[in-house]
């Protein structure tokens, strides 16, 4: 029987067993983490324990993370709740920045997806200390990572606090908030191989947040609501995986590499986004010249691979990516477009045989240069 292989780690990992595990015991028990008896204690317990562990993960301080339900509301409440009212994003954000802010300036990016420094530090010299830069550290559609260093640099001198959504970079990159001073920083639980719907947002010292959600003190009065004890409990676990996973996860630059150069060779028309700058280890996204991308993902389905086009937080839509079109892609170049994503269970045999696969498509529909 054929194996379906799974390469859309970008938009949800495969929930790892140890979180499973985790996250059915947490269940087994009873207790509101806010109640002062021994039930309570115990489920206060475990979200202790996880936030913890996240915050080793990104190098902070657990009285710093504040859990909410996914990387969409962790954005969404630090946009709305920084104290900052002029708000600069870049042209290649998630929706969930972009459609938050939608009056925000936008900074360009070069074709490399790399972000314009000098446009960054031109925006900053107006009212500086009034603004909230937001900007990936990771790209969620090609891998791509910003220089958050020298971006929080920039908006520290002129008095700007930085936002960074670090969705698709945490457990693929070593990340310290802590050394690279961000002020605010955002994680999400599923993209680690934890459950859906866990999120969280990460203050610098000494920074605060206006809660959005009101009704209770949990948090530290930064997110209303009682915890999520089994979500929290499984997202500490993928966190501490992911950590003790990221020597691992290195060694998938290579076989991205290798399959790159596989698909370059029989396709040398086509173009791998970011591929002359730093990415994730993980991360593809590649146009097949002459084929839209909603063919290859229909027809890439049927013979057993999961590929994506762009974001998977589009209720299923294709769509053509504002991320390319941004790096100067037209809208044809970008239709022809997927993304493959590998993560904590993928292996190097997943990767050639989609090279295989995709070879093969190319090689039936594909635009090769004895055709024009």
């Amino acid at each position: 029987m054929r194996r379906s292989i799974y390469l859309d780690y970008n938009a949800t990992a495969p929930v790892r067993p140890e979180v499973i595990e985790a996250v059915t015991s947490a269940l087994k028990q009873t207790g509101n983490p806010s109640s002062i008896h021994e039930y309570g204690r115990a489920a206060r317990r475990l979200v202790e324990d996880a936030r913890a562990e996240i915050a080793t993960l990104v190098g902070s301080k657990p009285a710093r993370v504040v859990f909410t339900s996914g990387g969409t509301e962790a954005n969404n409440l630090v946009l709305k709740g920084s104290g900052r009212n002029r708000i600069l994003v870049s042209s290649i954000e998630h929706p969930s920045v972009l459609q938050v802010c939608e009056g925000a300036l936008q900074i360009p990016v070069d074709e490399n997806g790399n972000l314009q420094l000098a446009a960054l530090e031109k925006l900053l010299d107006e009212d500086g200390e009034n603004t909230l830069v937001s900007v990936m550290m990771a790209n969620n559609e090609t891998g791509v990572l910003q220089p958050i260093d020298q971006i929080v640099k920039l908006a520290h001198d002129k008095g700007a606090l930085v936002h960074c959504d670090a969705v698709q970079a945490a457990g693929k990159v070593s990340i310290n908030c802590e050394e690279l001073g961000i002020d605010f920083t955002t994680i999400s639980s599923h993209k680690l191989g934890g459950p859906q719907g866990m999120g969280a947002l990460i203050l610098g010292k000494g920074l605060e947040i206006t809660s959005q959600q009101l009704g209770g003190g949990q948090e530290r009065r930064r997110r209303g609501g009682t915890e999520n004890v089994p979500g929290i409990a499984g997202f500490g676990i993928a966190a501490k995986l992911s950590l003790e996973g990221l020597s691992d996860m290195q060694k998938k630059t290579q076989v991205r590499e290798a399959m790159e150069q596989k698909l370059l060779t029989a396709a040398p028309m086509a173009r791998v986004f970011g591929a002359n700058t730093p990415r994730v280890p993980n991360t593809t996204t590649i146009t097949m010249p002459g084929v839209p991308s909603d063919t290859q993902l229909m027809i890439l389905d049927l013979e057993g691979y999961a590929v994506s086009s762009g974001s998977a937080c589009s209720s299923g839509k294709v769509q053509t990516s504002h991320v390319l079109k941004a790096m100067g892609a037209d809208d044809k170049v970008a239709g022809e477009a997927i993304r493959i994503s590998t993560g904590w269970n993928s292996s190097p045999e997943d990767l050639d045989r989609f090279a295989d696969a995709w070879i093969a498509l190319f090689q039936r529909k594909g635009e090769r240069p004895t055709d024009v």
